[in-house]
C-alpha cells in the first residue's frame, strides 16, 4: 500500500465512523511519513495529527488498529 492509499482509507473511515468532510479530517489527519524499514522494522510509517483533541483522540484510535494491518506502506 502506498502513503498516499493509507491517508486516503485514514480520512474515509474517519469520515464514516464521526462525520464530518473528507476535508476537514484530511487536514486534521495531516500526511502519512514513510520511515526507512531498516530503522522502523515494525511500522515504517507515522501521521502527526493536527486537529482538535477529540479528533486527535479518534484518528490516534484508528491508526492503532491500522498499524496492525498495514505495517509497511511505500512512498506515494
Amino acid at each position: 500500500m502506498r502513503a498516499s492509499d493509507l491517508q486516503d482509507r485514514i480520512v474515509a473511515e474517519l469520515v464514516r465512523s464521526s462525520g464530518g468532510t473528507k476535508r476537514g479530517w484530511r487536514a486534521a489527519v495531516g500526511a502519512v511519513r514513510v520511515h526507512d524499514p531498516a530503522t522502523h522494522p515494525h511500522c515504517n510509517w507515522s501521521v502527526d495529527p493536527s486537529g482538535t483533541a477529540a479528533e486527535n483522540e479518534r484518528i490516534e484510535r484508528l491508526l492503532d488498529d491500522l498499524r496492525l494491518r498495514h505495517r509497511l506502506v511505500t512512498p506515494g
